[in-house]
């Protein structure tokens, strides 16, 4: 089989026991095969392939275009891998210049993790928030990762300076975590240590029944102050320290239950004479109804204790008709006071004295038929006839 490849024909090879026709596509189909090698590496200079491999594969498909065992136009796919050489050193400008940007992005960007670390480890660790301070470590560490796995490579003195800044701000933050949870275990073994105690103490209270509600309150007053233990912890002690406050304080409802019951007898009493009592509301002599309260108080103390639930209403009935009479008191000394009665009287003297004046100054006012003095006389002689009534 022979090709013409250029002004000369050629021998490309022989396809033995078969016809013109099926030698001949054998040697068509080897000329498809190169190109679509061809076109293959158009397409990859159009997706800006690396001009390495470019320069590497054109060099490589001219040497095997030089005399291929093919039949088609050589020269055609000669002149189109010609063109692409021609295209590798201006590929390799462009990405030299791109490799130049997206190295200068992946500085900035790893230097934004370091600085974002180093401002974190530079704040006042002794009130940082260790859990979400380790979230922000763990999550910026899994950056840095997924950055030096698929970010571009850093020329090894950057990365190195980038690393151990790294590595410095998160030793840092590592050492003050561990130490402040160190010192939190240890608060937390000393504030379970005294609750446990606590607890402890507050169980032998239970067969003092009711009269251990004291100390259990003093008791809880400690616990208060003990610190924290832990979530759990506190959780576990603080259930067994309420049960022992429980059983006391169920004690002291049984006790109360029978006390309430024996006391509803009293409050029927007290109430019924609560209704005998009102009626003082009513009365405006002083001496009368101190005399019907006195007697009234007399058998109230004597009657005795009310269930708890009750003693507020029942006292605040009593009050209101204690009130009522002590405003009786106050009423009648305020108008039997000697030092008050006499300013009164001697008062009263000069009002006497002074409207009857006002009297005479009206009269003569009428007689010349002066309407501005009558006004005058009659509104002055008027108020002073208020304050006259005012003290009787």
């Amino acid at each position: 089989m022979f090709v013409r490849d250029g002004a000369d024909w050629r021998a490309v090879g022989a396809y033995p026991d078969a016809t013109a026709e099926e030698a001949l596509a054998y040697f068509e189909r080897k000329y498809q095969d190169l190109a679509g090698q061809v076109t293959l590496l158009e397409q990859r200079v159009k997706r800006a392939a690396p001009a390495a491999d470019v320069a590497k594969t054109v060099a490589g498909l001219t040497e095997t275009l030089r005399e291929p065992a093919a039949v088609g136009d050589l020269q055609a796919l000669r002149d189109r891998v010609a063109a692409l050489g021609g295209t590798v050193e201006s590929l390799t400008e462009k990405q030299n210049e791109q490799a130049k940007e997206q190295l200068a992005e992946a500085i900035a960007e790893r230097t934004a993790i370091v600085t974002e670390i180093e401002a974190l480890a530079a704040q006042d660790l002794a009130k940082i928030q260790w859990k979400q301070a380790g979230d922000q470590v763990t999550a910026l560490f899994a950056r840095w990762q997924e950055h030096q796995q698929s970010g571009p490579r850093l020329p090894k003195g950057e990365a190195n300076e980038l690393w151990k800044r790294f590595r410095t701000a998160r030793s840092h933050l590592d050492s003050a975590r561990r130490s402040f949870f160190a010192e939190l275990d240890a608060t937390h073994k000393d504030a379970r240590n005294r609750k446990q105690a606590l607890v402890e103490r507050a169980e032998a209270l239970i067969p003092r029944g009711a009269d251990a509600i004291p100390e259990y309150r003093r008791l809880l007053d400690e616990w208060k102050q003990s610190g924290r233990a832990g979530r759990k912890q506190d959780d576990a002690l603080w259930a067994k320290f309420k049960a022992a406050g429980d059983a006391i304080y169920q004690a002291k409802a049984e006790i109360d239950a029978q006390e309430n019951e024996e006391y509803e007898a009293n409050l029927v009493l007290k109430r019924a004479l609560l209704d005998e009592a009102e009626p003082i509301l009513a009365i405006t002599d002083r001496e009368q109804a101190r005399q019907r309260l006195t007697a009234i108080q007399l058998r109230w103390d004597e009657i005795g204790r009310v269930p708890r639930e009750s003693l507020r209403p029942v006292e605040d009935r009593l009050r209101a008709i204690e009130q009522h009479v002590k405003q009786l008191d106050d009423r009648f000394w305020a108008n039997n006071n000697p030092e008050k009665k006499a300013r009164s009287q001697g008062l009263a003297a000069q009002l006497e004295q002074s409207i009857a004046q006002r009297e005479t100054e009206l009269a003569e006012a009428k007689e010349r038929g002066d309407a501005a003095a009558i006004a005058a006389a009659q509104e002055a002689l008027d108020a002073q006839r208020t304050w006259l009534d005012a003290l009787g």
